[in-house]
């Protein structure tokens, strides 16, 4: 007889209150991420936000404090929501992924982000279906290609769609079929403090710019 392996959808609790799956979520063992990640980093802010952003995962400060964007590449993105005239208090922001998956260098002790596998993006998804289902939103922002495949499914281009305003395919299920929010992808943060120092300035624009698309439905569909 076979032994089902759990996966996380064995620990996500069917309610829809974000503080009760927060909890719930430090249990999961859907995956092996848990192992070496210091605490699973669930999303924060308002479980009514009219908009919700999915990053990639938490980063080395995140996976510490417990707290998503709060590292280098959450500074910049609060600039950049400064800049396209969004309120951060207002949102409710999260990951596609809950642990932090890292790689250790020979010399040193700063732990390097390494980029999720598919297998365990997938394996997460019941928590982002779950918090998709708490919190509703009316504007949905992707940050970066993981966060876009993780819910617009694995042929998703985001050189060819940023900044587009989107739909949720039937990837998504088995969300209710009344959330249906408005989606624009665009890079993650990090990718501008990445990038060429001379070229920080017109990519930081670039992924105002698209904030902007995103804050115009915001607007558009405020309850």
């Amino acid at each position: 007889m076979t032994t089902k392996v759990p996966g996380a959808e064995d620990f996500v609790p069917d309610t829809r209150d974000v503080s009760i799956l927060a909890d719930a979520v430090q249990a999961c063992r859907g995956c092996e991420l848990y192992r070496d990640a210091t605490q699973a980093v669930f999303g924060q802010g308002s479980a009514n936000a009219t908009v919700m952003f999915v990053g990639e995962q938490p980063g080395d400060q995140e996976d510490q404090a417990g707290e998503p964007f709060v590292g280098p590449a959450g500074k910049l993105l609060d600039k950049a929501l400064v800049a396209a005239g969004i309120d951060r208090e207002r949102l409710y922001v999260t990951n596609a992924v809950k642990h932090f998956k890292f790689t250790l260098p020979e010399r040193g002790k700063r732990r390097i982000h390494k980029t999720p596998s598919r297998t365990e993006v997938v394996a997460c998804r019941p928590w982002l279906l779950a918090e998709l289902d708490a919190v509703r939103p009316q504007v949905l922002v992707l940050l970066g290609a993981t966060a876009a495949k993780a819910l617009m499914g694995d042929d998703f281009r985001l050189t060819a769609h940023r900044g587009e305003v989107l739909n949720l395919p039937a990837i998504t299920e088995p969300t209710e079929p009344d959330i249906d929010p408005a989606v624009v992808a665009t890079v993650h943060p990090s990718s501008v403090l990445r990038g060429p120092a001379e070229n920080r300035q017109q990519a930081f624009d670039a992924l105002t710019e698209d904030l902007r698309v995103a804050a115009g439905l915001i607007c558009g569909r405020r309850r």
